[in-house]
C-alpha cells in the first residue's frame, strides 16, 4: 500500500484503487471539499505524474475518456484548484510522491490497464438528492428530474415561466462552462427535440453564473445528471449502427481459468522484459511476487 498525507489532500493506492481524500485546510476547494473522498478504481487510471516545483509539487492522476462523469461534464474546465484528481506536495515529501507514482505505474504495467476511452462509467459521480443555488437560480436534482428555481436577478422573460422541472428521460445532455474572469458561465440542460441558440439569460433550461463569483458547486448538478444519462460513446455507437441491425453483445466475462492463463502470459511477458533489461530485478522480483499471490 502507498500512501501519502498533505495538507491538500490525503491519497491512499490499495493496489486495486485509489482513494482521494480533501483535506480540510482553509485553501481546498469548496468544490473538492463537497465531492468528499473519491475511490478511482485501477481501471478507470490511464496514468499518474509527479512534477517538482521550488516550494511545492503536484501530483496528478489522467483518467482515461469517458471513465468519470465529472470530468464528461465539466469538459476539461475544472481549474487547478478545484480539479480533485491533483495533489498539492510539499517539497519535504517529494520522495513520498515519486514512490507513490512508482507503486500506481508499476500496478498499471502488472495489470495491462489500457489508457485507450471506455465506453461506460467506472465512477459513480455524485450522490443525490442535490441541490445548489448559484448566480440567477436554483439547480436541484433528485436522480430522477431537474428542478429550476429563479431568484430576484433573473432576467424577467426566464422568470415569468416561473419554476420549470426537467425529468431526466427528457434529457439528452448537461454542459457546464465556469465563470470566467468577469465573463459569466452556464449550467445548462439540453432537452430533447428542444434545441436553443438562447443565450443562459434568457434559457429557460439553463442557470447562469456570474463571472464576479466563483462558485463551482453547479459542476456537482452537471456530473450527477451526467452519470445517470446514457453514456456519450454508446449513444453515438448505437446511432452509427444500420437500420436492423443488432447491437454487438458484450464479451463474455472471464472464467477462473481464463485468468490463470493470463496471469501466466503476464509472467512470461514480465520475463521478457526483464531479459531485455525494460524492468530492473527488484521491478521484476516485485511484479513476479504479485502475480503469484493472485494465482
Amino acid at each position: 500500500m502507498a500512501e501519502i498525507i498533505q495538507k491538500d489532500g490525503t491519497w491512499v493506492f490499495d493496489g486495486d484503487a485509489l482513494r482521494l481524500t480533501p483535506g480540510r485546510d482553509k485553501n481546498v476547494s469548496l468544490l473538492r471539499k463537497s465531492l468528499g473522498e473519491l475511490v478511482v478504481p485501477l481501471g478507470a487510471l490511464a496514468g499518474v505524474s509527479f512534477e517538482q516545483g521550488k516550494k511545492t509539487g503536484r501530483l496528478r492522476l489522467r483518467l482515461r475518456d469517458g471513465s468519470d462523469p465529472l470530468l464528461l461534464a465539466t469538459g476539461g474546465r475544472l481549474g487547478e484548484p478545484h480539479d480533485p484528481y491533483q495533489l498539492a506536495v510539499e517539497s519535504d515529501r517529494y520522495g513520498v510522491a515519486e514512490y507513490f507514482v512508482d507503486e500506481v505505474r508499476n500496478a498499471l504495467l502488472l495489470d495491462q490497464v489500457p489508457a485507450d476511452p471506455v465506453d461506460t462509467y467506472l465512477l459513480p459521480g455524485p450522490s443525490v438528492p442535490l441541490s445548489v443555488s448559484a448566480g440567477d437560480g436554483t439547480a436541484s436534482f433528485d436522480g430522477e428530474h431537474i428542478r429550476l428555481e429563479w431568484n430576484w436577478k433573473t432576467e424577467d422573460a426566464k422568470a415569468a415561466a416561473g419554476a420549470r422541472t426537467l425529468a431526466l428521460t427528457d434529457l439528452v445532455g448537461v454542459e457546464w462552462h465556469p465563470a470566467v474572469g468577469l465573463e459569466n458561465g452556464h449550467l445548462r440542460f439540453t432537452v430533447r427535440n428542444a434545441p436553443t441558440k438562447a443565450p443562459p439569460k434568457y434559457d429557460p433550461n439553463a442557470v447562469e453564473l456570474w463571472g464576479f463569483k466563483k462558485d463551482p458547486l453547479m459542476a456537482m448538478v452537471a456530473a450527477a445528471v451526467q452519470a445517470r444519462l446514457p453514456h456519450p460513446a454508446r449513444a453515438t455507437a448505437h446511432e452509427q449502427l444500420p437500420k436492423g441491425q443488432p447491437e454487438v453483445p458484450s464479451p463474455p466475462v472471464p472464467t477462473a481459468e481464463d485468468d490463470h492463463d493470463a496471469l501466466l502470459r503476464r509472467l512470461r511477458e514480465l520475463g521478457e522484459l526483464h531479459r531485455t533489461g525494460v524492468l530492473t530485478d527488484e521491478e521484476f522480483t516485485l511484479a513476479k511476487q504479485a502475480i503469484l499471490k493472485r494465482m
